[in-house]
């Protein structure tokens, strides 16, 4: 879903980017220092799905921000379960779902370019340093956009591996996302030098 932009005009798609974004830091850091406890996870994870019905997002938008996570979830609280109790799983795996929420809150009700935008104007002072805020910019949009192509790209491999009956065969799916991923970026590179962007 990161990229996955849903128009609408709440309050949460009103704000600007990088206030979104700066938030998003904050939030973040003080819940993965802060949260020690599973009442404290559960009660900001409610506020985090209340968020996004202050979006206007429906109730499944959550859930598909979490969809393709449920299995590396599963091993982590598994893991945490066996190794330091169920309460530490809980907050470990509530805080990993809570970030993994809020960035896809952010992404839901902004556009990429507004993210690239915040980017550019927020590492503009580094160029004395060296650094090229609009190739910043533009490799962070890319970067998101490229996301869902992957995504799609691994479906339709699943399907393909699926028919030929290889679906056992962790092969038959590896490569040909990597070659066909591979020559995704390569179109996109060729595109980015017709355009001249060059670097």
């Amino acid at each position: 879903m990161i990229g996955a932009y849903v128009p609408g005009d709440s309050l949460v798609h009103r704000a600007p980017a990088g206030l979104k974004l700066l938030l998003l830091l904050l939030v973040g850091t003080a819940s993965a220092l802060l949260l020690s406890r599973p009442w404290q996870v559960g009660a900001a994870l409610l506020i985090v799905v209340g968020s996004y019905r202050l979006a206007d997002l429906s109730w499944r938008a959550p859930f598909g921000q979490l969809r393709p996570l449920l299995w590396l979830l599963a091993w982590v609280a598994a893991f945490h379960i066996l190794n330091s109790g169920w309460a530490h799983a809980v907050v470990i795996v509530g805080t990993i779902v809570l970030l993994v929420l809020l960035a896809g809150l952010v992404t839901l009700t902004t556009r990429t370019s507004n993210l690239a935008e915040a980017v550019v104007a927020t590492v503009r002072p580094l160029r004395r340093l060296g650094v090229d805020p609009e190739h910043l910019g533009l490799l962070l949009a890319l970067g998101m956009r490229s996301v869902p192509v992957v995504i799609d790209l691994a479906y339709e491999v699943r399907d393909a591996q699926h028919a030929r009956g290889l679906s056992r065969d962790p092969r038959a799916f590896a490569v040909p996302l990597v070659v066909r991923s591979l020559r995704h970026a390569e179109a996109l590179g060729e595109a980015l030098v017709a355009r001249g962007v060059e670097d």
